[in-house]
C-alpha cells in the first residue's frame, strides 16, 4: 500500500497536541501553536506544530531577509509514532509545509544535544544556515526544560542545568517560484552544506491516548 493510500495529513485542534507534546516529546511543554497538523493511518500518529519564535528578529524576518517582508513561522514540535519510516516522515512533514500560507519562510532547529542533525529537514529540501548560539538548558520540577540565554525565575526551581551545543538552524521557502526566487535573492543568512552524523532517539516509548480520525 503506498503512503499516500495508507496516511492522510489534516489539521487538528491545538489541544489534540498536548498529550504528545506534554508526555512524548523531550522538551515536555507547549509552544507556541499558529498551525498544528495530525497524521492519520484511522488513529492520529503524530502531530507537527508551527508557531512564533520566542526570537523576534525572527519573526519580523528581519535577521533573515534584506528589505524583503514575509511572514515567517517555526516547525517547533514534530512528534509521531515510534517505528514510522523515514519516507512516512517526509510525507508528513511537506503534506504539512503545503498546508501553511503563501508566502511564508518557514525554520526549525536540530538538535545536537539529542543527536540530531537535522535528516527530516534535508529530505524534504530545506536549506542549511548554519548554527545558532548556545544556550543554557534549565530544566524544572515539573519536567519541562527550556532553552535560555539567561535564567527566568518565574518558570519555577531548577533541578538541572547544562551547557548546550549549539543547534542546526534550517529554512524553508514556501510560496510560488517568483516568491521563492525573491526570498534566495534577499537571503541575509549565508548557505552550508548539510551536517552529517549519527541519529540517535531520545525515550518516546509513552503511548498517547489514540485518537481515531472520524468519518
Amino acid at each position: 500500500m503506498s503512503i499516500t493510500n495508507k496516511y492522510t495529513v489534516e489539521s487538528i485542534k491545538k489541544n489534540e497536541t498536548y498529550d504528545w507534546l506534554l508526555n512524548k516529546h523531550y522538551l515536555k511543554r507547549i509552544p507556541s501553536i499558529s498551525y498544528c497538523f495530525g497524521l492519520y493511518s484511522n488513529n492520529l500518529n503524530g502531530v507537527i506544530t508551527f508557531g512564533s519564535s520566542a526570537n523576534y528578529h525572527f519573526n519580523d524576518g528581519s535577521c533573515i531577509f534584506e528589505n524583503y517582508k514575509v511572514y515567517t513561522v517555526e516547525l517547533n514540535r514534530l512528534c509521531v509514532d515510534d517505528g514510522l519510516k523515514r519516507n512516512v516522515l517526509s510525507y508528513f512533514v511537506s503534506q504539512s509545509l503545503k498546508k501553511l500560507p503563501k508566502p511564508c519562510c518557514v525554520f526549525s532547529y536540530a538538535d545536537p544535544n539529542q543527536n540530531h542533525h537535522g535528516y527530516i529537514y534535508q529530505a524534504t529540501n530545506w536549506i542549511y544556515t548554519g548554527r545558532s548560539t548556545g544556550k543554557t538548558r534549565y530544566t524544572f520540577e515539573n519536567g519541562s526544560t527550556f532553552d535560555l540565554n539567561r535564567f527566568d525565575s518565574s518558570k519555577g526551581k531548577v533541578v538541572k542545568k547544562e551547557k548546550m551545543k549549539p543547534t542546526h538552524r534550517y529554512l524553508y521557502f514556501h510560496g510560488t517560484k517568483k516568491q521563492k526566487k525573491q526570498m534566495y535573492k534577499t537571503l541575509k543568512m549565508k548557505l552550508y552544506d548539510y551536517p552529517k552524523g549519527q541519529n540517535e532517539r531520545y525515550d518516546s516509548s509513552y503511548k498517547p491516548t489514540t485518537q481515531i480520525k472520524l468519518f
